[in-house]
C-alpha cells in the first residue's frame, strides 16, 4: 500500500460504524435494484416459456376477429388443399379450488410438427385422450401440487359450469412454460368451454417467404385473419410493460437513495480528514492522487457493499417474485412461475449500477479533497465561510434545475424524459436544502433558547454555522425522506381516486356474473335464460346489460365492452372529453363509440378521430364521440352499444347483468329473490351485491400495490441507515467542538443533551424539507410516470400521515443516531479530544 492509502485504511479503521453503515447502505440500494429485476425477468421468462410451449414452431396462426372463433370445418378445407403441417387449437381457462388454469385442446395427431414437447410425452396417452372424452393430461409438478395421480378425477368449473375430468396422462418431462398447463382433446375442450364446432385458430407453418395471403387466398371466410405468431406475443407482452416499469422506476429511486448515501458518507470522510489530506499535500501528494484515491474508496466501498446486496438482492426477489406474479394473475392474464431465474448478465447489472451510482456520488467529494489547499485545510473557518459565501449561488442553482425538469416534462411524451425531470427536480432540490437548514437554524434558536436556555440556541446555532457538514447530512436525508413522501402519496392518491371511481361507477344495486373463467377473445358468458328470469322479478326495476371482447382494429388487439344499459346506466361515467348530452344519443343510436382515457392515452385518440375495428362483416369505420373516465383496464376500452355490436358481429349472448331494484326493496332481498330465480339453470352463475364488489375491487388494488410498499419499506430502511451513517459522522466530527463546551464548563449532561438536541433538529430539519420535494416526486410520478405508463389520470390526494410519518422517521432516526455520539461526548475527556499530532 502506498502512503496515502495507509493513511486513509487505518483512518477507515478507526472509524469502523460510519463505513459499516455506508456498506450496508449500499448494499440495501443495489439488492432492492436486483431484486426487482430478478422478479420481472422470471416473470417475463415465464411468460415467454410458456407462449412457446402453447405456440410451439408456428410461424403463422388463422383466427377470427371477433368472439366467435372459426368454424371447424375450415381446418378441414386447409388440409384436403394439402395446406400443411396445420393444427387446430382451442384454448381457453378452468378454474379449480378457486385458481385459474390455462386449458388447451389439441389435435394429437396433427401436432407433431408444431409441439414436440408436448406430442412427444403424449403420443403413448394420446389414444386414450381421443378415444374417452373427459379426459385430460397435466404436467407432474402441477398433479403433485393438486394431489393427483393418473386415472383420478377433478372437478374444474368452466364455461359449461362443473365439470367431471379424468386424469388420463402425467407429462413427466414436460417442457419449460408447461407447468401450469392442462392439455386435453380438442372435443373435450370444446364442450368445457362451450364451442362445439368453433375453433380458437389454426396453427400454421409456411415456407420462408412465404406470402401468407396469396397462399390462403380463397379459403379464409369473412372475419377471419392471418397473423404472425410473434405479432401476437409481442401483443400480449405490452400489457405488463408499464407495470415492470414502474417497478423498475421504484427500484431506481432506492439506488439513487442509496448513492446520496455514498455521497453524504464520502463528502463526510473528506470534510472530517480534511486535516490529514492537507498534511498529506504538505508532503508532496498530488491533487490527481488524492482525487484518484476518493475514487478508488468509492469503488471499494461499492464493492464491499454491492456483493452482499447482490446476496440480499437473491433473497427479497424470491418474495417479490410472487407478489409480480399475484398482481399480474390480478390485473392481466395466468402467470405460473415456479422459480426465480438468475440471469449473471441481471447480477452484473446490478453490481454495476452500485458501481455507477458510488463513483458520480464520489465525483464531487473526489473534486473538494483535489482541490484544497493545505493551509485551507488546516483552518476550520475558511471551509465555513466559503460554504457560507455559496449557499445563494447553490440555491440559485437549485431552482434553476428544478425549472428545468418542470420544463422538461411537457416537452416530451416518452418516460425517459420523465425520469430526467425527476432526477433534475431532486438534485436542485437538494442544493436549496442548505439555505433551508440555515433559516431554519435562524428560526428556532430564540424559540428553542427560550425552552432549553443557552444548550437550544447553541443547538439551532450550531446547525447554521456548522454549514459545510449539516448541509451535506440534511441534503441526504432530505432525499431520502421524500422517497418515502412521494411513493406514499402517489399510492394514496390512486386509491382515493379509485375508490371513488367504483363509487360512481357500480350504479347497480347487484350484478349477475358466470363464476367460469372467461377465455380471452368472448370472455365470460352468461347462460340462456337469465335475463328473461331476472326481468320478470317484481322486485327488479330494471337491468343493464354487459359483455367485455377482445376484436381486431387498426390499433391492434382492442378490448371491446358492449353495454345495453338501463336508463340509470349514464350517470356511473364521468367524461373527460366530449359533451355527455351530444355524445350518448348518438351513442345509442349506433353513430358513434366511446373510449376509455387510458385507451385514447395509448391511442392517441381524440374526440372526432375515426376508430377501425375488424368486424366478421369486413373492416368498419366507428367514429368517436367522447372519452370517459376509467381505471378498470390499462390498455383502455371502446365501448359500443349492443344494437351495433349484434348489427356487425352478430353474436346476442351477453356476460353480465347490473340489477337495479324497485323502490323499497333492500339489497339483501334482492340478492336472495335473484339467487332463488336463478338456481335450478343448468349451469351456475354468480350474483353478488356492488358494496361486495367494491370491497373485492379495493382487495385486488392493495394487492397490486403490496409491492410498491414493500419496494417503499426498503427505501425506507436505506434512508434509515443513511440517517444513523450521516449523523453518527456528524456528531464524531463535532468532538473537538463538544471538547471545547467542556472545557469552558459546560457539565456532561448539557453536552448530551446538546448532543441529542441537535440531532432531532437535523432529524426535523430533513423531516420539513423532505414534505415539499415528496409532494413534488409525487406530482411527477402522478402526472407524469404514471399518466404515461397507465394512460390513467389521478387527483393528487395529500393524507396528514404520510407527511407525519416521514418527519417522525427522520426525527425518531435521528434520535437513534444520536444516542451513541452524544453518551460518548459527554464522557469524553476534554484534553483528550483537544490533542493534537
Amino acid at each position: 500500500m502506498t502512503l496515502t492509502s495507509r493513511a486513509l485504511w487505518r483512518d477507515a479503521r478507526r472509524h469502523p460504524w460510519q463505513w459499516s453503515l455506508a456498506l450496508l447502505g449500499v448494499a440495501l440500494g443495489v439488492a432492492v435494484v436486483v431484486a426487482v429485476d430478478l422478479a420481472n425477468h422470471s416473470a417475463s421468462r415465464a411468460f415467454g416459456l410458456s407462449l412457446e410451449a402453447v405456440s410451439g414452431k408456428a410461424t403463422h396462426r388463422i383466427e377470427a376477429t371477433g368472439p366467435g372463433g372459426l368454424d371447424e370445418a375450415l381446418f378441414t378445407r386447409l388440409r384436403m388443399a394439402g395446406i400443411r403441417p396445420s393444427a387446430p387449437v382451442v384454448e381457453g381457462h378452468v378454474r379449480v379450488d378457486g385458481e385459474t388454469f390455462p386449458l388447451l385442446g389439441l389435435e394429437p395427431f396433427s401436432e407433431a410438427p408444431f409441439r414436440s414437447h408436448l406430442t412427444g410425452v403424449l403420443d403413448p396417452a394420446a389414444r386414450e385422450l381421443v378415444a374417452r372424452p373427459d379426459t385430460l393430461a397435466l404436467s407432474r409438478g402441477l398433479a403433485r401440487r393438486l394431489g393427483l395421480e393418473a386415472g383420478d378425477s377433478l372437478t374444474v368449473t368452466a364455461a359449461s359450469g362443473r365439470q367431471a375430468l379424468t386424469v388420463g396422462a402425467i407429462l413427466e418431462s414436460p417442457a419449460p412454460g408447461v407447468e401450469g398447463l392442462m392439455l386435453t382433446d380438442i372435443a373435450t375442450a370444446q364442450v368445457l368451454l362451450e364451442r362445439v364446432g368453433r375453433l380458437d385458430r389454426i396453427d400454421l407453418i409456411l415456407p420462408q417467404g412465404a406470402d401468407p395471403d396469396t397462399l390462403l387466398a380463397g379459403f379464409l371466410p369473412p372475419g377471419a385473419r392471418v397473423l404472425e405468431t410473434g405479432a401476437r406475443e409481442d401483443s400480449a407482452r405490452q400489457l405488463t410493460r408499464a407495470f415492470h416499469i414502474n417497478l423498475t422506476a421504484m427500484s431506481l429511486l432506492a439506488l439513487l437513495v442509496g448513492g446520496f448515501l455514498i455521497y453524504n458518507t464520502l463528502m463526510f470522510a473528506v470534510l472530517r480528514r480534511r486535516p490529514l489530506l492537507a498534511a498529506l499535500r504538505t508532503l508532496g501528494v498530488t491533487r490527481a492522487e488524492i482525487f484518484r484515491l476518493v475514487l478508488l474508496e468509492a469503488t471499494v466501498l461499492a464493492l464491499l457493499g454491492g456483493v452482499p446486496g447482490l446476496l440480499l438482492g437473491l433473497l427479497v426477489g424470491q418474495g417479490l417474485v410472487q407478489l409480480v406474479t399475484r398482481t399480474i394473475n390480478d390485473l392481466y392474464f395466468v402467470l405460473s412461475v415456479t422459480g426465480l431465474h438468475v440471469s449473471p448478465w441481471l447480477l452484473l447489472k446490478g453490481l454495476g449500477l452500485g458501481l455507477g451510482a458510488a463513483w458520480i456520488a464520489a465525483l464531487a467529494p473526489a473534486w473538494e479533497a483535489a482541490r484544497t489547499r493545505p493551509r485551507e485545510g488546516l483552518r476550520r473557518s475558511g471551509l465555513e465561510r466559503r460554504a457560507h459565501r455559496l449557499m445563494p449561488w447553490l440555491a440559485l442553482a437549485g431552482v434553476v434545475l428544478i425549472l428545468a425538469g418542470y420544463g422538461l416534462v411537457p416537452a416530451s411524451q416518452g418516460l425517459v424524459a420523465g425520469f430526467i425531470a425527476l432526477f433534475l427536480m431532486i438534485m436542485g432540490y437538494s442544493l436549496l436544502v442548505p439555505l433551508g437548514v440555515w433559516l431554519l437554524s435562524r428560526l428556532l434558536a430564540r424559540p428553542l433558547g427560550g425552552v432549553f436556555g443557552i444548550t437550544g440556541r447553541l443547538a439551532a446555532r450550531g446547525l447554521g454555522a456548522a454549514l459545510s457538514r449539516t448541509g451535506v447530512a440534511v441534503a441526504a436525508l432530505t432525499v431520502a425522506v421524500s422517497a418515502t413522501v412521494g411513493v406514499g402519496i402517489m399510492v394514496d392518491s390512486f386509491r382515493t381516486t379509485v375508490q371513488g371511481w367504483l363509487g360512481h361507477t357500480l350504479q347497480s344495486a347487484l350484478y349477475v356474473t358466470s363464476p367460469a373463467p372467461g377465455d380471452e377473445r368472448a370472455g365470460s358468458l352468461l347462460p340462456d335464460g337469465v335475463m328473461e328470469r331476472v326481468g320478470s322479478l317484481p322486485e327488479v326495476a330494471a337491468f343493464s346489460t354487459g359483455r367485455r371482447i377482445r376484436v381486431a382494429s387498426s390499433h391492434g388487439d382492442v378490448d371491446l365492452f358492449v353495454m345495453d344499459p338501463a336508463p340509470a346506466s349514464f350517470e356511473g361515467f364521468r367524461f373527460r372529453a366530449g359533451s355527455p348530452a351530444q355524445a350518448w344519443p348518438r351513442w345509442q343510436a349506433g353513430e358513434v363509440v366511446l373510449v376509455s382515457e387510458p385507451f385514447a392515452w395509448h391511442h392517441r385518440v381524440s374526440v372526432g378521430d375515426e376508430l377501425k375495428l375488424h368486424t366478421t362483416k369486413g373492416e368498419r369505420v366507428f367514429p368517436v364521440a367522447g372519452i370517459y373516465q376509467d381505471y378498470g383496464s390499462q390498455q383502455g376500452v371502446v365501448l359500443m352499444a349492443r344494437d351495433l355490436y349484434e348489427k356487425f358481429w352478430e353474436e346476442r349472448r351477453v356476460g353480465s347483468l347490473g340489477v337495479y331494484l324497485a323502490p323499497g326493496v333492500e339489497v339483501s332481498a334482492g340478492v336472495e329473490a335473484v339467487r332463488r330465480a336463478l338456481a335450478d339453470l343448468p349451469e351456475p352463475v354468480l350474483v353478488t351485491a356492488a358494496a361486495e364488489i367494491r370491497e373485492a375491487s379495493m382487495e385486488i388494488f392493495d394487492r397490486t400495490f403490496a409491492i410498491t410498499h414493500v419496494l417503499r419499506l426498503l427505501t425506507v430502511g436505506v434512508a434509515f441507515v443513511g440517517i444513523l451513517s450521516a449523523l453518527m459522522a456528524l456528531q464524531l466530527e463535532r468532538a473537538r467542538e463538544h471538547a471545547v463546551l467542556r472545557a469552558t464548563g459546560m457539565t456532561p449532561g448539557q453536552v448530551t443533551g446538546l448532543v441529542t438536541l441537535q440531532g432531532a433538529l437535523l432529524g426535523l430539519a430533513a423531516g420539513l424539507l423532505a414534505i415539499p420535494l415528496g409532494m413534488m416526486m409525487a406530482d411527477v410520478l402522478i402526472d407524469v410516470i404514471n399518466r404515461r405508463s397507465f394512460g390513467w389520470s389521478m387527483q393528487q390526494h395529500v393524507p396528514p400521515g404520510v407527511l407525519v410519518e416521514a418527519v417522525w422517521l427522520a426525527v425518531i432516526a435521528a434520535l437513534l443516531a444520536g444516542l451513541r455520539p452524544a453518551w460518548r461526548m459527554g464522557r469524553v475527556r476534554p484534553a483528550q479530544a483537544l490533542r493534537e499530532e
